[in-house]
Parts: C-alpha cells; structure tokens; sequence
C-alpha cells in the first residue's frame, strides 16, 4: 500500500495544473475528478462483493493494474478528453484502499483494528511526505515525468502484491449470504438501517465529503491565494504543503493513534477529532500567509488522521464478519459520492471567486459529523 499510494500522491498535486495545461477550468477540474469517483461509485460494491468470495489478492491485483494503465494513458495524453479517459480507466478498477481494509479486517481482532487501520494511515503518510516533494521537484522538467515515475511505482506495487501478500481465504458459499447486485440501493438501504451501523456511515460519508472538498480544491485555492517568491502556488508548492502534510501523518498515525484510543475511547477521539477538523477547515479560508495556513493544514491532518481509522475500525466492528467486504465496499461507495459531488462544488466556488465559501463546505460538513 506505501508504494501504490506513493504513485497516487505524485498524481495529486500535479493533476489540477496538468488539466489546466489542456485548457480546463476549475469546473472542469471539479468534474475530472468527478469522473473518476464516479466509475469508482460503480466499481466499489463489485469488487468487494466478489473479493469476499475470490479473495483480497486476485481482485486487488486487477485494482492495481488498471491504475498502471491509466497512469501511463495520463502521461502520453493529448488533449483534455485523453485525461479524462485516463481517470476513467483507473476509476472503473478502483478498490485498492477498500479492499486492503477488508484483508486487515481477516486477520486483525476487533479491539486491535483501529491500530492496525492506522498501518494504512501511515502507508498515507508516507506518500503524502514523499510522493508530492517528487511531484514538485520533477515537474520542472515536464509534466509527464512525474507521471511516468508513478507508472512505474505502481508496476512495483504489482510486483509486492503477487510475490509479497500471502493468499486470503475466500468465504465459502454456504457461509456467505446473498449480495446486492451494483448500484442496488434496497439492499444499500439496509445497511443504514442497522443500529448503530448506519449512524456510522453517515459519519464516514460527512468524513469523505469535507476531505473530498479540501483535496479537490486545495490546488486551485492555493494559486489564488497565496505566493512564493512573487509567484502563485503551482505544483511544487503544492507539493511541499501536501509533503507536510504527510509528515504529520506519520507522526501521528505512527503511534499517536493507538495510544489515543487506549486513553480517550474511540468514540470520545472521534468527537474531538470532529471539532478540530471543522475548525481547521473554517480557519482555512481565512489565511493569507503560508505560517497560518500551514497551521490550518496541522489542524485538517490530526482531524482527519483520527477519523479515518476510527470510524472504519468502529464500522467494520458493526458488521457481520461475512459481510465484511461489502460493507467496505460500501465505504468505498460513499467516498465515491462524496468524490463525485464535493469536487464538482469546490470547483465552481473556486472559479466564481468564492475562496472563504470553500473552505466553509466541508467545515459545516464536519459540524454534521459532529453532530451525528
């Protein structure tokens, strides 16, 4: 996972400009990015659902071909709609995040996976710190460099898959239930009505929009906002922020997470984490120099490191062990969502000049997340 997130993370601040390069506006931005999640929205329950009877390996392997594929369509494109088939192809094949959650719920107890869900926190971590510093130090010599060079990390993350990850167990068919086909919302309603479950994942949906609003947007936002040596944000700086970023990750979801759970509860650290994150993102908008708004970015990185670890290990907790998977699939479905209607308004606020309304979105969605 550290070495297939690393590729994604040298994408991530690279990508708003790169569409900007073939004439896009923040807009258009918003619905790339739309796109992707939007294939993913399909993609997720499926591949979860056929994980639980195939197994984690054999589908996260498909997962990660299809982003090698996608990214060395992104590097060689030509024109707008070449990206946007680029992100297509990795969105229909999406599921990485999703389905290595459903292999460290197989094997983890209950009680230890809020600890081992920050594993994946600190494989984040790690290509936030080093992915977007390569991202902004190779885009001086040409946009498509640093997309190659995520190509290849993403063959390497292949390669760690098929020799490195032992076979799971797939469930028998006697032992699992019957799934709902894609895109089937009866059977989606279901899980909401579940005690205490469906609270959960309105939590995880508000969590998905904010961040999905924050990241999608932070790009453009910076470029309107702040300088660097006379110039506006690009990608290299961009990529310093997310770097730092990543740093705090690590810091803290390399340790701090466990240790917090162990004292305050699960429950307690996702009230308190609620807070912080709505407040750095509040706070956001209203920054004009880099200090203040690397202080805001602090704030978003120890809010959003607690809650994704927490709210999955508490969710994975409610669910039937048989129906581990597509409950995660589910998860992966709302981040989805939350991907295909957050960027799109972060996109158009940003372009009509509504910088401080931006940063207010996923405030007030976190304030629901508290709230909840």
């Amino acid at each position: 996972m550290a070495v297939d997130v690393l590729g994604l993370t040298i994408i991530l601040p690279l990508l708003p400009f790169y569409a900007e390069h073939f004439g896009a506006t923040p807009g258009v931005v918003g619905m790339l990015i739309s796109t992707y999640a939007l294939c993913q929205l399909v993609s997720g329950p499926m591949l979860g659902r056929f994980s639980d009877h195939m197994g984690r390996r054999p589908l996260l392997l498909v997962s990660q071909v299809g982003t090698f594929i996608g990214f060395l369509i992104l590097a060689n494109a030509w024109s707008l709609w070449v990206v946007f088939l680029s992100r297509v192809i990795d969105g229909v094949t999406a599921g990485n995040l999703s389905l290595a959650q459903a292999y460290i719920s197989d094997v983890t107890k209950p009680e230890k996976r809020a600890k081992s869900f920050a594993v994946i926190g600190i494989a984040f971590g790690l290509g936030f710190l080093i992915g977007p510093a390569i991202s902004g130090y190779l885009s001086q010599f040409g946009n498509a460099v640093p997309i190659y060079v995520a190509a290849g990390l993403s063959f390497t993350s292949i390669v760690c898959t098929y020799f490195l990850l032992p076979r799971s167990k797939p469930l028998s068919n006697a032992s699992a239930p019957r799934r709902f086909a894609i895109l089937d919302w009866g059977n989606y309603a279901r899980f909401f009505r579940q005690p205490g479950l469906g609270s959960l994942l309105l939590q995880f949906f508000c969590f998905t929009l904010g961040f999905a609003g924050y990241m999608s947007g932070f790009a453009l936002f910076a470029e309107r906002r702040y300088l660097w040596d006379g110039h506006p944000f690009g990608t290299r700086e961009v990529g310093y922020v997310y770097a730092f970023g990543g740093l705090l990750g690590i810091i803290y979801q390399g340790g701090l997470v466990g240790r917090m759970v162990n004292l305050l509860g699960e429950k307690r650290l996702a009230k308190i984490a609620w807070v912080v994150t709505a407040t750095g993102y509040a706070w956001l908008g209203y920054t004009w120099t880099i200090p203040w708004m690397l202080t805001c970015g602090a704030l978003i990185s120890f809010g959003t490191g607690s809650l994704r670890p927490v709210l999955t290990s508490l969710i994975t907790q409610k669910a039937e062990r048989s129906e581990t998977g597509t409950v995660l699939g589910l998860t992966q479905s709302l981040m989805a969502v939350s991907q295909i209607v957050a960027p799109f308004v972060a996109g158009l606020l940003i372009q009509k000049g509504m910088l401080a309304s931006w940063a207010m979105f996923p405030a007030l969605v976190s304030a629901v997340g508290f709230l909840l």
